[in-house]
């Protein structure tokens, strides 16, 4: 008895202080605990103690877009710092994204100024379906001794990052030193609210030095700050504070160059094969005279005209909030018909049969015409995307509109190239052969692509609007014969009310590949959450480096037994005609238009973005690469 009545005087001197009472209610229980039982000198780290029932939260330091922090006052003598938060939870409820804690939560705080007795007052919100706001009195005793409950305050989560951050002013945090194999999945928490846009998903890529998360900034608020959660491979999560720095503004020249690079090979892509017949033309009957600068510039001019329009027209689209990418106009019947009689009447006067009663840019290729067909050259040259294109035009799109607009000047400055060095170096044209009689010869050998382009015309047209459309389709080809042989433009009339129909046919099948299946996002994410791995094609009938890149790699039978052999299963997104779905994925890409090809490896977040012109190496090379990270 002796020895129990000397434990009982010694009990408050033991391990079982350094806790208030606690606040019980159906959604939670809340107290605050001491990492010590005594305050030396006044100052003791506290906290709160949350234990949240299923289903409930309480809010982070930045709640996001609906919320509030819990706050703790003093009540009497000292003072008290700011709440220091773990990590949080993404919280997502249609339109509304939040930070919130739920669980087991410590919220510990530095006090000074106390003796042994502490007083406090809580405020917090609790919230499921519902929430509840909630407040307590706490009142601490430090009878000194140990803390019973010192081991809640373990070492924060939360760690300086050790890599260097820095944030554009389009809002790419890029993050120097992670990469692939160490990152599966990130995500960025701002320490207060106002500094993005918290609903925007947060696109992780990686590049040769370490990764980029693009944030939606939003307009007007503070310098960037905050928490960046990185989760490797195998499940594991570190917590980074991070304030990264304001990058150097993007230089102009890097996508001015890939512009004018793009545009250069684009002069090579098999879109543009038609405009040769146009193109080899001009060169000939410059044939070194003295009229070959002006040719030459004009055929440039044209091109640039042409260029400037279709910028701004993609500009203005995107500005009324429609998703309109390269190549776009290509998605109307209307305007395919209308090409396509357009080529058939310039291939006609190319093999000879008729005269075309139309503007000389027909009859004739260079003199006063360069211009106009400079302008079609580009008209033709839309349905391709060309290396370098790709990054370039989707950087155009949201820029400013004086950088967007000088972005599509430089990629007709590099299709026009060919031409305007011929303006630029007098000798280059002297080199050319003298105009003869060999060029009757060579212009009804170059009516043949523009027949062939009626057909691939033809045949796009089909896979929008069906057999009907095609029955539209030679209609109009029959009054422009009638037009062309009597020399009149009246049946051009009927051919022009032809169009209307084209509104209301109804599209062939879909494109597919062997094996295929056609993208949607819900078949995506299913595919991903069975652990599968994923090809995904995005491609258009119009676009003739999708086609090429299928018939030679795609459809490979190399390439068709690797993906098999690893089980991918091949998505295919027909962009012919519009698709929301298709036009969502190729903006989270950076890309305004098709071709584009992603592959999804299992457990790895970001997709692995191919080149716009494939090889069956390449494929079979990214697919190996991917798969061992």
């Amino acid at each position: 008895m002796r020895w129990l009545s000397m434990m009982l005087v010694l009990l408050p001197g033991l391990a079982f202080g350094a806790a208030s009472q606690t606040f019980v209610s159906p959604r939670d229980q809340v107290r605050l605990v001491s990492a010590a039982n005594t305050a030396p000198g006044g100052k003791i780290e506290l906290g709160l103690a949350f234990r949240l029932a299923p289903g409930w939260h309480i809010y982070w330091s930045n709640p996001g877009d609906a919320g509030v922090a819990p706050v703790v006052s003093p009540q009497g003598a000292g003072s008290f710092g700011p709440l220091a938060f773990p990590p949080p939870e993404l919280l997502v409820q249609g339109p509304v994204t939040d930070y919130v804690l739920s669980g087991d939560v410590l919220l510990p705080f530095m006090a000074t100024g106390i003796g042994d007795m502490v007083t406090a007052q809580v405020r917090w919100l609790v919230c499921a379906d519902i929430c509840v706001p909630e407040h307590a009195m706490f009142t601490l005793a430090l009878n000194g001794g140990v803390s019973a409950q010192a081991g809640l305050f373990a070492p924060s989560a939360i760690v300086p990052s050790p890599f260097r951050a820095s944030i554009t002013s389009d809002g790419v945090l890029h993050v120097a030193g992670p990469s692939a194999r160490t990152v599966a999945a990130a995500r960025f928490f701002p320490d207060a609210p106002g500094m993005i846009v918290n609903a925007a998903p947060q696109r992780l890529a990686f590049t040769a030095d370490g990764l980029d998360l693009q944030l939606s900034l939003a307009a007007g608020g503070p310098p960037l700050a905050g928490l960046l959660e990185l989760t490797d491979p195998a499940g594991g999560m570190q917590a980074l504070s991070v304030t990264p720095a304001p990058a150097r503004p993007a230089a102009a020249p890097p996508y001015l160059w890939l512009a004018f690079l793009g545009g250069l090979i684009l002069n090579l892509m098999p879109c543009v094969f038609p405009i040769l017949a146009l193109k080899t033309l001009a060169i000939a009957r410059l044939g070194g005279g003295a009229g070959a600068r002006g040719e030459a510039l004009g055929y440039t001019a044209g091109v640039l005209i042409a260029m400037l329009a279709v910028g701004v027209l993609l500009l203005a689209l995107r500005g009324l909030g429609m998703a309109a990418g390269w190549g776009f106009q290509f998605q109307s019947p209307v305007f395919v018909a209308l090409m396509a009689w357009l080529f058939l009447a310039i291939a006609l006067n190319l093999a000879g049969v008729f005269e075309v009663p139309m503007p000389g840019m027909f009859r004739r290729v260079s003199g006063g015409n360069s211009v106009l067909t400079g302008m079609l050259a580009v008209v033709v040259a839309t349905p391709c995307t060309a290396p370098f294109m790709g990054a370039a035009v989707a950087a155009a799109l949201t820029a400013p509109v004086p950088l967007a607009l000088g972005i599509f000047l430089s990629l007709g400055l590099g299709l026009a190239l060919p031409f305007l060095l011929l303006a630029c170096l007098p000798r280059l044209a002297r080199l050319l052969p003298r105009p003869g009689a060999w060029m009757l010869w060579l212009q009804r050998a170059l009516s043949v692509p523009m027949f062939l382009a009626v057909l691939w015309l033809a045949w796009v047209l089909f896979r929008q609007a069906g057999a009907g459309g095609l029955a539209l389709l030679g209609l109009g080809a029959a009054c422009l014969l009638a037009a062309l042989s009597v020399r009149q433009l009246r049946p051009l009339g009927l051919a022009a009310l032809l169009v209307l129909p084209f509104m209301r046919l109804a599209p062939a099948a879909a494109l597919s590949l062997p094996g295929s299946e056609p993208y949607t996002a819900a078949r995506l994410a299913a595919l991903r959450a069975a652990g599968r791995p994923v090809f995904i094609d995005l491609t258009a009938a119009w676009c003739v480096t999708c086609l090429v890149n299928e018939a030679t790699t795609l459809k490979n039978p190399g390439v068709q037994t690797a993906m098999a052999a690893k089980r991918v299963a091949l998505l295919v997104g027909d962009w012919t005609n519009k698709a929301p779905e298709i036009s969502a994925l190729l903006s989270e890409n950076h890309r305004a238009g098709v071709p584009l090809y992603l592959y999804y490896a299992p457990g790895v977040e970001a997709p692995a973005v191919l080149p716009q012109v494939l090889s069956p190496q390449s494929v079979e090379k990214a697919l190996l690469f991917v798969n061992k990270n």
